[in-house]
């Protein structure tokens, strides 16, 4: 089991893992493991087997492969000459354009959810971030601080970037909506719509080399798709003209429900990493 392998789990809680018996009485590989779980339940048969051979070798390919470097416009406002220390989130790219995009939310009416939220959701994190995280809307908490993911799903995505060497403050995190819809439902497509302007300068104003969408609404939103996150995720999709690389994954929520999926989001982990390193080339 790779190092990574065991500071995922031990991040997630998980600290029991075995070694199953292969034939002959050897050990089999530990990464074995993580192909042997419980298969996606919109996925059997031949499709099954094709979507878990794929996740299994996707991070290779991607690094054998390799990505184009990433097309960038205007440079970081600011930006340092390489092996410069600089703090995190300190280097916006145009900080007229993030003040006046951060008042436009603030101040949003475009749909009835501003009526009773605490305050608006913006995002937060490094504006030239590698990695984008977009989740699917603020709950209690997070209106009540003006901050996505914070309680425990929150702690568990800390969890899930620190497993591929990332802190929270080296990522940018936000979500389709930035205000809390009542009751914590899910957001509703006209809701969506009205806020997907704001969604869209962020992204355009980041440039992120690669995006993490968690969740199905966040999944569904991006890649405008119907299907479940079962079937979305286990690929590198593509986001805009740009085309980004995108992948999909569980959310940290339905992951403390349903601990099980942990290694199928260790997976999706996996295909983000090289996704990362081969556009920073």
């Amino acid at each position: 089991m790779s190092l990574r392998h065991v500071q995922y789990l031990t991040e997630l809680g998980i600290t029991v893992y075995a070694r199953r018996r292969a034939a002959g009485g050897e050990n089999a590989p530990a990464e074995r493991v993580f192909a042997e779980t419980p298969a996606d339940p919109h996925a059997d048969g031949a499709a099954g087997t094709e979507r878990a051979a794929r996740v299994e070798h996707a991070a290779a390919e991607q690094a054998a492969a390799g990505l184009p470097a990433r097309q960038r416009g205007t440079p970081i406002h600011g930006e340092p000459r390489a092996g410069t220390a600089v703090s995190p989130g300190l280097i916006p790219r145009d900080p007229d354009a993030w003040r006046a995009l951060e008042a436009a939310v603030r101040d949003c009416t475009r749909c009835p959810l501003h009526r009773g939220r605490t305050q608006t959701v913006f995002g937060v994190g490094r504006r030239d971030a590698s990695l984008l995280v977009v989740g699917e809307a603020p709950g209690e908490e997070e209106d009540r601080q003006g901050e996505p993911f914070v309680g425990p799903a929150g702690r568990l995505l800390n969890a899930m970037l620190r497993a591929i060497g990332l802190s929270r403050e080296q990522v940018y995190i936000a979500n389709i909506l930035k205000c809390r819809p009542p009751g914590n439902r899910d957001p509703r497509p006209e809701e969506a719509d009205a806020c997907s302007e704001f969604l869209d300068r962020q992204i355009a104003m980041i440039e992120p080399r690669a995006m993490l969408a968690v969740g199905r609404v966040s999944a569904q939103r991006l890649l405008k798709s119907e299907q479940p996150v079962g079937r979305l995720r286990g690929v590198v999709h593509r986001y805009g003209p740009d085309g980004i690389p995108l992948i999909v994954t569980y959310h940290p929520a339905y992951l403390l429900r349903t601990p099980i999926a942990k290694a199928k989001s260790w997976q999706d982990l996996c295909m983000l990493m090289p996704l990362l390193a081969s556009s920073a080339a």
